[in-house]
């Protein structure tokens, strides 16, 4: 299936020490890909050790082994696997720790399935970026089939994570046959799906103080382009305070979507310095997020993007355009479906 297959066991198998490494955003794809790569390379007898510039998010806790994760690379490795990102754009905290030289000096393999990439990797040795896959998380279990690897019961829990995560729950466009019908082989495998929603929505829940800070997010949501787009900012302040119990963007962006009448959610970060991020999520009507976030310079696929303006350009200058590009994008799906 994938031609690169060969490559990517041929410089596995020369390596011991292997790391996993997820991008500055993780999320339930990225982590559930992660620690199943840690449970597959482990018994394939190598040493795995998972990497992520920034701690896990409180609601991705419900996966166990989140907290093998760790902020810096070790002083020994082999090779390395990024996993859910083939964008340097998103490895900003590994640049400015100085790691980019010793991964450039070992083999590097991407594993991604977004559509819209800018900055590609520089020192990646291989790359399978298919944006036919659901999920990073379905790409290795095809890759794991492929090349024969071993899926514990374990390993395929994580992936059942990785895979829920990034269709919304297999409620979006990006499940496929194929990706039903690798979750029926989960299950048939023995991973408990029932018991694995039950811990996330355990950990999904929030504190008193996000529950009324979510109230407070809804209030100052914005509704444009007719009611399709919603949109809100959230200031450095709140990002302090906040993202530690709570990523805003989750907390928000699922609620936006189930307005009546919006097709695109939008959830614009300003940090200060001047930086600003926007996350990106459309519902099924609306497949306009990679679009979206590639005239930014940033990436994604159809119904999960996002991007990060660094130049110091005015966050209402931002905002205002990405209104109006959204708008534009969706009224051309509008003139395609007539």
């Amino acid at each position: 299936m994938y031609k690169q297959a060969e490559q990517i066991k041929k410089l596995l198998d020369k390596a011991e020490k292997i790391v996993v490494i997820q991008a500055d955003n993780p999320d339930a794809d990225s982590l559930g890909s992660a620690l199943a790569l840690e449970h597959i390379l482990g018994d394939m007898g190598k040493q795995p050790y998972l990497y992520c510039g920034v701690d896990m998010p409180g609601y991705l806790r419900y996966m166990p082994g989140w907290d093998t994760v760790r902020p810096d690379l070790p002083n020994q490795f082999d090779a390395s696997i990024i996993v859910d990102a083939s964008t340097m754009t998103l490895l900003e905290r590994l640049v400015e720790a100085g790691y980019q030289r010793p991964l450039s000096a070992k083999p590097c393999v991407v594993l991604d399935h977004h559509a819209v990439v800018d900055h590609e990797v520089p020192f990646a040795s291989v790359t399978i970026n298919d944006a036919s896959r659901a999920s990073a998380g379905e790409l290795i279990y095809l890759l794991a089939v492929q090349l024969g690897w071993t899926l514990s019961v374990d390993a395929q829990s994580c992936l059942m994570s990785s895979i829920l995560g990034d269709t919304q729950g297999l409620t979006n466009q990006l499940a496929s046959a194929q990706t039903y019908r690798i979750m029926a082989a989960f299950v048939e495998a023995g991973v408990d799906r029932p018991a694995l929603e039950e811990l996330r929505r355990e950990y999904g829940k929030m504190p008193p103080t996000i529950y009324r800070y979510k109230a407070d997010l809804i209030k100052r949501t914005e509704l444009s382009s007719g009611g399709r787009v919603a949109s809100v900012v959230i200031p450095q302040a709140e990002i302090n305070e906040h993202s530690p119990l709570y990523n805003p963007g989750p907390l928000i962006q699922g609620d936006m979507l189930q307005t009546a009448g919006v097709e695109v959610a939008i959830v614009f970060k300003a940090y200060a310095g001047g930086r600003v991020t926007a996350a990106i999520r459309c519902n099924s009507m609306a497949p306009i997020g990679g679009q979206l976030a590639e005239h930014f310079g940033g990436g994604g696929h159809a119904f999960a993007s996002g991007f990060k303006v660094t130049s110091g350009r005015p966050l209402d200058e931002i905002k205002a355009e990405c209104l109006q590009l959204a708008t534009e994008l969706l009224d051309k799906l509008k003139l395609i479906d007539k």
